[in-house]
């Protein structure tokens, strides 16, 4: 079978630890050249450090979704190296689990800086450079939560379903100029529990981590799945979740 992500130049936000990570390393070994962007520079480095050891090509750069700017070196460095861009993958997120009435004002802020604007930025910076190709793959990372809705996840699943819905909007507004995929995980091990401020979700989120939880790779193999279609092929959704997850 023919390898079509190896050669192709990947950017990826989110890039240091969970999900991002695990894509990071399962492209490089399909011999993608992945271009990495995060906030925490040690973890960077010994991703890239990592991904040579096992023979993939990788670089990094320290950035920030929430900054319009962000997006914008992460995807300049890729071009600056290999000349372009085939994939951007919209990864970084984070979770704020609270009833409404709490009004966890700042975790709300927090969700729509990071989830929503970040991907924002991630495809304006992504278009321009999609449309000189003539070619490209924007892939954002959303969720199960907006697919069923239940308490203490309402502005979580709300911002999620907001890039559920630009995702369609831009593969059906792409008219084959690039495609887009939205790959919606369930529960994931990673350390997403920890940053969950409100101490009965973040022990919930973690027990359901520990008891049925699937691993990032599961995740990533179905990123590599979708890169690796053929030009015409487009896989638009991709909901992936643990057997026994409600």
């Amino acid at each position: 079978m023919i390898n079509l992500i190896k050669g192709k130049v990947v950017a990826i936000t989110g890039a240091s630890s969970g999900i991002g990570k695990a894509i990071a390393r399962v492209l490089a070994n399909d011999g993608a050249r992945v271009v990495l962007g995060a906030r925490n520079k040690e973890r960077l480095d010994e991703l890239v450090q990592t991904i040579s050891k096992e023979g993939g090509e990788a670089v990094s750069i320290v950035m920030d979704v929430c900054q319009r700017r962000g997006p914008e070196l992460l995807v300049a460095e890729a071009c600056r190296l290999y000349g372009r861009l085939d994939v951007i993958i919209n990864n970084a997120g984070v979770s704020q689990l609270s009833l409404i009435e709490d009004l966890d004002v700042e975790g709300w802020e927090e969700m729509i800086d990071v989830n929503l604007k970040g991907v924002l930025y991630g495809i304006a910076a992504a278009i321009p450079v999609f449309k000189e190709q003539g070619q490209g793959h924007i892939i954002n990372i959303v969720s199960t939560s907006g697919l069923k809705i239940v308490p203490m996840q309402g502005v979580y699943a709300g911002v999620k379903n907001a890039v559920r819905t630009i995702t369609e909007a831009m593969r059906q507004e792409s008219n084959g100029q690039w495609r887009v995929t939205g790959i919606s995980p369930g529960v994931v091990q990673t350390g997403l529990a920890t940053g969950i401020k409100n101490p009965e979700m973040r022990s919930a989120v973690q027990n359901n981590m520990d008891t049925l939880a699937i691993a990032p790779e599961d995740i990533a193999r179905a990123v590599a799945y979708a890169i690796s279609q053929p030009p015409e092929v487009e896989i638009g959704d991709i909901v992936i979740r643990p057997t026994a997850q409600n």
